[in-house]
């Protein structure tokens, strides 16, 4: 009986293990954590071939994204509907008369590039940095 049981907890070991890999990888948590310090509430997700992470650093909510080999491609940092620049509230106004803003964030590509979004149920809605619409995308 102990036999099987050991059998059985190695077996569950093992997938714990495999199942972590899957969703991110040894050169991107390492990045990570030379990236950001001192955060709370680290959690891992596979997104498009990419590996995101969600945390909260100083009180914000922020997210990161990196590549296999540990890339640092994006950031994505929450902010309030009043951090957004101006243009962007009359715009939403405008075309999504009937939404609920779920959430917004600025995010900072790898190369300086900064959009701002807003989330709305089933959709994100994208913006370059001075406010002017770019895409909607699918949450």
């Amino acid at each position: 009986m102990k036999k099987i049981f050991s059998i059985f907890a190695l077996a569950i070991v093992f997938n714990l293990h495999a199942q972590d890999k899957t969703k991110t990888t040894d050169a991107a948590k390492a990045a990570f954590a030379k990236d950001f310090q001192n955060v709370t509430n680290v959690k891992w997700d596979k997104e498009d071939g990419n590996y995101e992470v969600d945390f909260v650093q100083a009180g914000k909510k922020m997210s990161a994204l990196y590549d296999a080999k540990g890339i640092l491609k994006e950031t994505e940092i929450a902010v309030t509907p009043a951090e957004l620049p101006a243009v962007i509230t009359p715009y939403f106004k405008e075309h999504y008369k009937n939404s609920t803003i779920k959430e917004t964030a600025k995010i900072t590509r790898a190369g300086g590039e900064i959009n701002y979004e807003i989330g709305i149920k089933g959709k994100d809605i994208l913006f370059d940095a001075n406010g002017k619409f770019i895409k909607e995308a699918k949450d």
